[in-house]
């Protein structure tokens, strides 16, 4: 049997990682600035992390949730510290579609409504409801098209009021930062305007966290730089440093139902012991605080690059792009002759997406090295 060819693959084939390094079986050292896919919060074999899973597997790796699993409860005590949202409920799950999925159908189980709300250039995931609020016609699939998800652009103050206006939304839904996309950012203009109208109009506002949350902006969740507070929040990647995990924060205002949302794997004894430990990482090395001051000072440095032509986002999640470059080409210099990873979006952009505790040091040979590339 041979493996379902969907991915372009690089020639290299990391097996071990330490912090922001990976390394080759023949031992070749690579810096990673992408972080797995804004996965890797806390760096490649954390001890403390690789310590809490693998004593967490002696014990028991997995029951069903149809017992008590105090560790999901612990989970949600820390989460909420946390992130500033105590109050809010925790539904686990798998992965990011997953989550968006859960964050939908509950949105429509609670205003009895269909139609969701997305916007231009929206990733959401690729199972069925998460890709139909996918702006990309590439990837869906005739039975995942529907008249229930509108598209409006993104920050278009006014076509986002006329179509919540129009007709009635179970949900209007919104990446914290579009990272899919290229990294591209709601205004706070744009975010207070679609808070106030959701609310006028009986919408519930869902926040996709899932690539922008867990501290990657330099607050825990990106749409904390706007002061806004959704309904419900996803979050994947960061929460569990690799391990699938994916989880849905719901506001005090919805009431929960027996069977109305449901999971095997979601929330089990490996995934909650490894989310723990993450986020306990984060807390005891200021992680969220790193992201902040280390993502400042390489948005900084790259704009003073003169061929860098723009550069967007906010603490470890930036992209940026090159002028005489695309970005897949400017992605293989770095890797090939520099050996350092980075991540891509569309055709020009080059995202960086590394652990949170991305040192400056590092930060500072990234750029040495990228300037290097520009100029081969």
């Amino acid at each position: 049997m041979e493996l379902f060819d969907v991915y372009s693959l690089y020639d290299i084939e990391p097996v071990k990682g330490a912090g922001n390094r990976v390394y080759t079986e023949d031992g070749t050292e690579y810096l990673d600035l992408y972080g797995g896919h804004a996965v890797i919060s806390v760096g490649h074999a954390h001890p403390r992390y690789v310590d809490a899973i693998a004593k967490q597997a002696a014990a028991l790796g997995f029951y069903s949730n149809s017992v008590i699993n105090s560790l999901q409860a612990k989970l949600a005590e820390k989460l909420g510290k946390a992130s500033g949202y105590d109050d809010y409920a925790l539904f686990l799950c798998n992965t990011g579609a997953e989550a968006n999925e859960n964050a939908m159908k509950l949105a429509s189980f609670t205003t009895g409504r269909k139609k969701i709300l997305a916007f231009g250039h929206a990733f959401h995931g690729r199972t069925s409801g998460a890709v139909a609020a996918t702006d990309n016609p590439a990837i869906q699939a005739p039975f995942n098209k529907t008249d229930n998800v509108v598209f409006v652009p993104l920050n278009d103050n006014e076509a986002m009021k006329e179509a919540l206006r129009k007709e009635e939304f179970a949900a209007a839904i919104v990446e914290g930062i579009q990272g899919v996309a290229g990294i591209h950012e709601p205004t706070a203009d744009f975010m207070h305007a679609l808070a106030d109208e959701c609310n006028a109009t009986g919408t519930l506002l869902i926040l996709d966290e899932i690539q922008s949350g867990y501290g990657r902006s330099g607050k825990f969740f990106a749409h904390q730089h706007f002061g806004v507070r959704p309904d419900i929040i996803t979050c994947a990647k960061g929460i569990a440093n690799g391990f699938p995990m994916g989880a849905v924060l719901i506001a005090p205002s919805i009431e929960a139902k027996k069977g109305m949302l449901g999971t095997t794997f979601g929330g089990n004894h490996l995934a909650c012991a490894a989310a723990i430990a993450v986020l306990d990482i984060m807390e005891e090395e200021n992680l969220v605080e790193n992201a902040a001051k280390t993502g400042e000072h390489l948005i900084a440095e790259l704009k003073k690059i003169p061929e860098i032509t723009e550069v967007r986002g906010r603490g470890l999640m930036i992209g940026f792009e090159v002028d005489g470059f695309t970005g897949s080409e400017l992605r293989k210099e770095l890797l090939f002759g520099h050996h350092i990873f980075t991540g891509g979006a569309g055709k020009m952009t080059v995202r960086l997406l590394p652990a949170l505790n991305l040192k400056k040091e590092d930060a500072d040979i990234f750029l040495t090295e990228l300037k290097k590339a520009i100029k081969k």
